[in-house]
């Protein structure tokens, strides 16, 4: 009986659903079907994540390409978007902000689900955007993501937002699952706290957020309490929360600025 991520990659390789794999209604495999699979499955046994092996990953009802240029999308992530969906969807025509975009999972999510929506996308790897930017085409929504190479608010300088959303690094140094040595670490490791890249984010997110606006910053529960407290250090007069995912561990800080 094959394991769920051996399913996975029988259907795969046959283009046939999992549905299918798994009530044992897939011919045998030919040749080249057989060499393809017994090569995924050493792929798989070495270690490297199901996403890389597949080449996507499965985030908000919809699959996003994936490769080793960019971190393989968390469905923790999805309550984070979730909040932010639901704030602009009582907006006009918003303005939002993705840092640290990646695969540009939560950008064209948030384009998708938002209709009304322009969403600006920055991320410091330009391999990265290279696949953020195919995620983009395959979706239809060249009109209204905009992708900028740079660190951190630099490519955007001077614009405001009514959502600014981060997933930036935050792992700290010689800290992290085995597993994500197959990751971008530029993408995961951020000092030895974890907080290096997002101390200098809150510094420079302030006058980047519109009246009223919201900031979302993800983490992780190890350094919740150092982030919630960059987050009310950035914004005195806001409403500062720190949230939780949908498996109940604190997951990210929710900046709401006064109207």
């Amino acid at each position: 009986m094959e394991t769920p991520d051996g399913e996975a990659i029988l259907a795969f390789v046959t283009g046939r659903s999992r549905a299918a794999v798994r009530a044992g209604l897939v011919d045998p495999l030919d040749l080249d079907q057989q060499t393809r699979y017994e090569s995924l499955m050493q792929r798989l046994a070495l270690g490297e994540p199901l996403a890389y092996v597949l080449g996507s990953a499965g985030f908000y009802r919809r699959e996003f390409l994936v490769d080793p240029r960019v971190l393989i999308p968390r469905p923790e992530t999805e309550h984070l978007c979730d909040v932010a969906i639901e704030f602009l969807r009582g907006l006009d025509a918003p303005r939002v902000l993705d840092i640290g975009t990646g695969s540009g999972a939560i950008a064209c999510t948030i384009a998708a689900e938002v209709a009304s929506a322009h969403v600006d996308a920055v991320d410091s790897s330009a391999a990265a955007l290279e696949v953020a930017a195919e995620n983009r085409k395959r979706l239809q929504l060249e009109h209204r993501v905009a992708f900028y190479y740079g660190d951190l608010f630099e490519p955007v300088a001077g614009k405001r937002y009514d959502a600014i959303i981060a997933n930036l690094p935050y792992v700290p140094e010689g800290e992290g699952d085995r597993a994500l040595r197959f990751e971008p670490a530029s993408a995961l490791y951020a000092g030895v706290d974890g907080l290096e890249i997002y101390r200098r984010f809150f510094t420079q997110a302030p006058p980047a957020v519109r009246p009223g606006g919201i900031v979302l910053a993800e983490g992780a529960p190890p350094i919740a309490a150092g982030l919630l407290a960059l987050a009310r250090g950035a914004f005195p007069h806001a409403r500062v929360t720190l949230e939780r995912d949908y498996g109940g561990r604190d997951r990210f800080v929710k900046v709401e600025t006064p109207g």
